[in-house]
């Protein structure tokens, strides 16, 4: 947003919340010249503030103790949306002591991702709209054109025939209003019976109420979408009594009633309950608010990025958002603003009474223990309905992992993850699957199948020669004989409580684990990601398997988060494990089992980089030996580019 934090206003006593739209926002606006003069003592407070911390720790906070701990809210925080920088969660890395790492540009050039879409400069977040329209893909985004870091923020929009290839064309949306002055934020697009597209999104307003607005294509006929026009009646819904002035974002994709309605979801929080608040509409301007919620979990927090939709029971395939019946379940998915996790459950939605209940409530969404899309580092994701290929594809905001000061000294911020297909898991019926689309595979470039044996305590070379833009393939199988003898043998005890992420990582050793593959790796492994399955021996003497990411040794740099990612993945009578891994760069996604189990990681070496890059092989089990048969491909670079008339055949003006 175009202000700083010193510029936010004081509240006033006034409740901005009432019924009426024209009584709640102009009534601010009356009072104007009140909470500017509070506005402005308060920002003249802040700006002391700020210059005292600077003093105190040396004028250049970013650089200095990387240890260092600060009160002072984010610009996020202070605007009302999720935390997003890593400034406050840097305490979970292992080793921030002293000054942070001296990163230099051929070290940081390097991050830069080869086939993972992001904008040429500057900061990106949540995706917004998705959709395909008159032969391309359309991707807005969350986007500052002004820096690396969150602020000012914009819709960003490109292009594409196929999900991987990209053209960036003109900002899509500004904030130009005074509904979305300080912001044009996370929305969703909906196609209208007759093919036309309306896209609600998330406004802040000039007094910094989270409000909902429509805009819709200024020219149908253009299948680029270039230029929207705001709906002159903006703001279509401001946040309903009881529900805070910054608690009311991100509208869902609609979808239609069997009376021909449409019906959206909203999210929000009444004291620490995630609720997703539902609307009704026929028109998109006018809306009737349901008295019952469409889900609320107790203890989870703000839900920001709420998704609805239908997956197949019987069927791998995409449904669009407005399918029901039978053979159908629905998904709530809510991104967690106190965690920053993706959680999902599955269940049962209720039209008549617009509501929905999961089949499982132990694992209801945001319960710590419930489902996400991804173990890793995934938030504020969006799926929308492919109509041209029948399928749903999943988008999702991959974040930074170092430092603020990194990311505006190389000068961008954050990529998007590969665009995942998601179908609810048939043979389990208890989980998602999810997988990168088919058109990834256009970037495979030469290949290589290995076949290897790995005794205990092993790590064997992997001869591919660079290793930073990889696709790897691979299934693993313990040897019978070390099966028969770790469950015949009273005295190896059941592995009850192994969690990837506190049982400490790839070093430690079981009878069954752990084993896979070390990636982003130097030649002597002072450097390197491991991404592994761990197999125990559960209490009912059965197998229970898990599938981890260890970043704790990815790099030599200080100032970056570096955990162990994973959780317990489904494994079914009959099935070998199975691991896939992209790696591109500063960017690890792995799918274990095909996709029940999803790992995407940041990481930032700064000696395996370049030509420098190894994969190997390894067994770190005490009592298995590991046979793992897989292949190996080089990735091209994605063509992501900014648009030119060219693309369209359009002989060039100049």
């Amino acid at each position: 947003m175009a202000s700083s934090e010193s510029l936010l206003p004081v509240s006033s006593q006034q409740d901005p919340l009432s019924d009426s739209r024209c009584d709640s926002i102009p009534e601010s606006r009356r009072r104007r010249p009140i909470k500017v003069h509070l506005a402005i003592y308060s920002g003249f407070l802040l700006i002391a503030l700020y210059v005292t911390l600077i003093i105190t720790h040396g004028g250049s906070a970013p650089k200095n103790d990387v240890n260092e701990d600060t009160t002072v809210e984010s610009r996020a925080r202070l605007a009302g949306v999720s935390e997003k920088s890593n400034v406050h969660i840097s305490k979970l890395s292992n080793d921030l002591r002293g000054e942070a790492f001296a990163w230099n540009n051929t070290v940081l050039s390097w991050q830069r991702t080869a086939f993972h879409f992001q904008p040429e400069k500057n900061w990106m977040n949540d995706p917004n709209g998705p959709l395909y329209y008159k032969g391309w893909y359309h991707f807005f985004y969350q986007y500052n054109p002004n820096a690396a870091v969150w602020g000012d923020i914009v819709w960003g929009h490109a292009v594409s025939k196929d999900l991987i290839n990209w053209l960036h064309l003109p900002l899509a949306m500004v904030p130009d209003q005074w509904y979305d002055a300080n912001g044009v934020w996370t929305g969703s697009a909906t196609f209208l019976d007759d093919g036309s597209i309306v896209m609600l999104y998330t406004g802040s307003t000039d007094k910094f109420v989270q409000v909902q607005n429509l805009a819709y294509p200024e020219d149908p006929e253009d299948p680029l979408l270039v230029k929207w026009t705001k709906f002159s009646g903006n703001p279509v819904l401001v946040p309903p009594p009881g529900i805070g002035a910054k608690d009311f974002r991100d509208p869902t994709t609609a979808w239609k009633t069997s009376d021909g309605k449409w019906r959206i979801t909203i999210g929000s929080k009444i004291n620490r309950t995630g609720i997703s608040i539902i609307y009704d509409t026929t028109d998109f301007k006018t809306y009737e608010k349901h008295d019952t919620l469409l889900h609320q979990v107790p203890n989870t927090g703000m839900w920001e990025c709420v998704d609805f939709y239908p997956v197949s029971k019987t069927k791998n395939k995409g449904l669009d958002t407005s399918v029901n019946g039978p053979d159908v379940k629905h998904i709530v998915k809510a991104s967690m603003d106190d965690t920053r996790i993706d959680h999902y459950a599955i269940g049962t939605y209720d039209e008549s009474s617009a509501t929905w209940v999961p089949d499982n409530p132990s694992i209801d969404v945001g319960i710590s223990t419930g489902l996400r899309y991804d173990y890793g580092k995934f938030y504020a994701s969006k799926t929308f309905y492919d109509q041209h290929k029948g399928r749903r594809i999943l988008w999702s905001w991959i974040g930074e992992s170092d430092s603020e000061a990194a990311d505006v000294q190389k000068g961008w911020s954050s990529v998007q993850g590969i665009p995942r297909t998601v179908v609810l898991d048939t043979k389990t019926g208890k989980n998602l699957v999810q997988w990168p689309v088919k058109e990834i595979e256009s970037l495979r470039l030469r290949s290589k199948k290995f076949h290897m044996k790995v005794e205990p305590g092993t790590v064997a070379p992997v001869d591919v020669g660079p290793a930073d833009q990889l696709d790897i393939e691979a299934v693993f199988k313990i040897k019978k004989d070390d099966l028969d003898v770790v469950f015949g043998d009273d005295s190896v005890e059941d592995d009850k409580e192994f969690s990837c992420e506190t049982s400490g990582g790839a070093t430690v050793r079981g009878a069954l684990g752990p084993f896979g593959f070390s990636v982003l790796a130097d030649e002597s492994l002072s450097e390197q990601t491991q991404v592994y399955f761990y197999v125990t021996k559960g209490k009912d003497s059965k197998l229970k398997s898990f599938f981890c990411t260890d970043t704790s040794r990815s790099t030599m740099a200080n100032d970056v988060v570096k955990p162990v990612y994973g959780s317990f993945v489904p494994v079914l009578k009959g099935e070998k494990l199975t691991m896939r891994i992209l790696v591109d760069h500063s960017i690890i996604e792995a799918f274990g089992q095909g996709g029940r189990t999803c790992i995407t990681s940041r990481v930032y070496p700064t000696k395996s980089i370049y030509g420098a890059t190894k994969l190997f092989l390894f067994n770190n089990a005490i009592d298995a030996t590991i046979t793992a048969s897989f292949k190996v491909w080089h990735m091209n670079s994605a063509f992501i580019r900014p648009f030119s008339a060219d693309d369209l055949g359009v002989p060039s003006s100049t």
